[in-house]
């Protein structure tokens, strides 16, 4: 799957699969839903079992194949798992501030792109919580992810800036540090909400509206950013 581009024209975004294990799709419409098929399974599998504990024949029964077909497309736990992060990353998305032009409103752009990101942090929660293990034993993906976050978050700075310059934000802000602040504190708050709380914080459970608004007013705040509502 293509990564997805960067929309303030900066260029692709870093994978966070290792494109080294990544081999040359199948020539036939057959090897592609057979492999489509491996990759579907060894994600419900590593998202149920966790990545440590995940082994082969957990895949291979899940996909109802033979250990010979999964060997035709994947030498290995770690070949399949790059598989599926290159599958399934384009909708995995950071907190990302869209471009804004100059007849929209910044609250609202702030707004709508919280609400994207929680919502597709919703439907990916149990990966994202593989994710963070996997992170935490493999330095090599750690800092795979890592740059991808940081690709992000230079991307919120750059829209910071062109607040800046448009008498839209805090001039006296640093664009950098600020993205920094705020993509984390929206990032570790999705984790907190979808992958350890289950839709709940503090024991309690808190509509998704309750999220998009408290961030959207923290951005909008810290950003002294001007609202039409």
């Amino acid at each position: 799957m293509d990564r997805p581009a960067d929309t303030d024209g900066e260029g692709a975004l870093p994978s966070m699969a290792r494109t080294s294990l990544l081999r040359e799709l199948p020539a036939t419409p057959r090897g592609l839903r057979t492999r489509s098929a491996l990759i579907d399974a060894g994600r419900k599998v590593f998202e149920r079992l966790g990545y440590l504990d995940t082994r082969l024949v957990d895949i291979t029964q899940e996909a109802n194949c033979s250990s010979g077909t999964f060997y035709t497309y994947f030498a290995g736990k770690e070949e399949i798992f790059a598989a599926i992060l290159e599958h399934a990353q384009e909708d995995m998305l950071h907190p990302g501030m869209q471009h804004v032009a100059g007849d929209d409103d910044p609250a609202s752009i702030v707004e709508a792109s919280n609400r994207a990101y929680f919502e597709a942090y919703k439907r990916n929660a149990k990966l994202m919580g593989l994710l963070e293990q996997v992170a935490n034993i493999d330095p090599e993906f750690s800092k795979l992810r890592q740059d991808r976050a940081d690709a992000f978050i230079h991307r919120n700075a750059r829209s910071i800036a062109s607040l800046q310059e448009r008498g839209l934000a805090d001039p006296e802000l640093d664009p950098m540090l600020t993205s920094r602040a705020l993509s984390g504190m929206v990032s570790r708050l999705a984790f907190n909400y979808f992958v350890i709380g289950d839709g709940h914080l503090d024991g309690e459970a808190r509509p998704m509206d309750d999220l998009v608004y408290t961030v959207t007013r923290l951005w909008v705040n810290a950003l002294r950013m001007p609202t039409t509502h």
